[in-house]
């Protein structure tokens, strides 16, 4: 007959916390089996990994111009020239590196102030929460393209960190108008009123009480805030209201439209990086499905569902 201390001890509690690991792993998995998050999850490694090994990967330097001008493509140069002499195929390669800085650091300061906001909004009340509401719909109502607009004309010169600022400027208000009601819903919960009859001061029941399970909508928005700074930083680039100094895919876009490439023939100036913008996006929303399935048993996929 056994020990029965010895069964005691190899048996874990069944109130002890979940192992980290264990948790991601199974986040991963819960991701990685919805067949949308998982093209999405390939399609974003396949750029990540362009511009990470971008020097190794492209056959000529960003903004080296001693080629033929508006040359078509050739085995050297499989996307042609542009009108300064640049091979097109190397400016893609180099230019994933600003477009994928620029929407992961936008959208993660665009989340982080729309959680701030939206949890702060949600869990107070008064007068403090009529002002919090009062800026929040201004930003909304207000255009968020003109807005972006106006905001890079009067910072013009400040590069990538001005469109990073003009990007969280006017990105975190859809997010923080979730995530307040999102609060407001768990603010009513009981373990929330047992952490304020218990003397729980109001910042610690906030973050440690409410954001923990607000973790796939706060990941869910930061896709989407990535995906919205990929689009705008493109746009403003096109524009002409970024720094036409670097090599970007929007930048990219400007120089073609410049040069005026559709009347040329050169259709890969507007198309390669368009193309390439278009898919960058499209991953950062395919991957939200895979988001959206922790959250919601009903939207998962395959053995996970």
């Amino acid at each position: 007959m056994r020990d029965a201390t010895q069964d005691i001890r190899t048996v874990q509690p069944t109130g002890a916390p979940p192992n980290p690991w264990q948790v991601f792993a199974r986040t991963a998995g819960t991701i990685w089996s919805n067949g949308k998050a998982k093209l999405g999850l390939i399609i974003l490694a396949f750029f990540v990994l362009l511009a990470v090994f971008a020097p190794l990967i492209a056959p000529y330097g960003a903004t080296e111009n001693g080629f033929d001008r508006s040359a078509d493509a050739s085995p050297e140069h499989w996307l042609g020239t542009t009108a300064a002499g640049e091979d097109v195929l190397s400016q893609l390669i180099w230019g994933a590196q600003i477009s994928i800085f620029v929407g992961l650091v936008a959208g993660a300061l665009s989340t982080l102030v729309a959680v701030l906001v939206g949890l702060s909004w949600g869990y107070t009340r008064g007068f403090i929460a009529d002002v919090i509401n009062f800026i929040v719909n201004l930003f909304l109502v207000i255009p968020g393209l003109p807005l972006m607009i106006v905001i890079a004309a009067y910072l013009s010169g400040g590069g990538i960190g001005m469109i990073i600022v003009v990007v969280v400027i006017t990105g975190w208000a859809w997010g923080a108008r979730v995530l307040r009601s999102q609060t407001q819903s768990l603010r009513s919960r009981d373990f929330v009123t047992a952490a304020v009859f218990s003397g729980e001061r109001p910042f610690r029941i906030v973050f440690r009480e409410i954001l923990p399970n607000m973790t796939s909508l706060i990941v869910g928005s930061f896709f989407g805030a990535a995906t919205a700074a990929i689009l705008a930083e493109a746009g403003l680039e096109f524009l002409g209201l970024g720094d036409s100094s670097i090599v970007s895919w929007g930048t990219m876009l400007f120089w073609a439209q410049n040069s005026n490439a559709l009347l040329t023939g050169q259709w890969a100036l507007l198309f390669a990086p368009g193309l390439c913008i278009a898919l960058l996006a499209t991953s950062l929303t395919l991957i939200n499905f895979g988001v959206d399935g922790i959250s919601n048993p009903r939207l998962r996929e395959g053995k996970q569902r």
